[in-house]
């Protein structure tokens, strides 16, 4: 983006990931037309009305937390079960699989993976969590996942849907797009252009019919 921009344009960049906040303030040290802000999109509202030309969102998780085991996001690496965007402050999926209740559970790996097996996979994090304690890691947490799932899509870990559902609950993530999409309305100056990028149903969902409403 800094590279289509001219001398007089300006880059505003969100993002929680710390890592990814120390990524972008590398390419700032050396180009002062970027700005970053280390929180979540739905706080573009406070950049003020119509004064921005193009928003771009790129939505869900990023190569570089899934490729390292340490951020919990993936069941294909052992590592810490957090999935936490912004390592500073909440809680852990972890922290939460503690006391989270059954049918909360359920509804959360149901409404958020789309998940037809949510109530014997919450019905089996709570069976392991009583019999030998909390779930720590992701491959604990797979391998209870696995043993709940009676099918899957060929080629599809029989986890997949429960990591997502609990990644984007964790992260408040459908909450943050809504928020910032209605903040796009008031930031946009006329003419001005909104792209998302999403990569499941539940994101694209949201997004089309928000363009569809708001572009009558």
């Amino acid at each position: 983006v800094l590279q289509q921009l001219s001398p007089q344009g300006r880059l505003t960049v969100f993002d929680k990931d710390p890592q990814a906040v120390a990524a972008a303030q590398e390419i700032a040290a050396a180009d002062t037309r970027l700005a970053i802000r280390h929180e979540g999109f739905s706080h573009l509202g406070e950049l003020g009305v119509g004064c921005v030309d193009g928003l771009l969102m790129d939505l869900g998780v990023s190569s570089p937390q899934i490729d390292n085991p340490e951020r919990g996001f993936s069941f294909r690496h052992d590592g810490p079960l957090d999935m936490r965007m912004d390592t500073t402050r909440g809680q852990s999926v972890a922290q939460w699989l503690e006391t989270v209740d059954i049918p909360t559970l359920t509804e959360v790996i149901r409404g958020y993976g789309e998940e037809r097996f949510a109530a014997p996979v919450a019905k089996a994090i709570d069976r392991r969590r009583q019999e030998q304690g909390p779930i720590r890691t992701t491959r604990e947490l797979a391998t209870v996942v696995a043993g709940a799932v009676k099918t899957r899509e060929p080629g599809k870990d029989p986890a997949t849907r429960t990591f997502q559902a609990l990644r984007i609950f964790i992260n408040a993530e459908l909450e943050e797009l809504q928020q910032a999409l209605y903040a796009s309305l008031s930031v946009l100056r006329p003419d001005g252009r909104l792209v998302v990028i999403s990569f499941h149903s539940l994101e694209d969902r949201k997004v089309k019919q928000f363009m569809a409403g708001h572009s009558r």
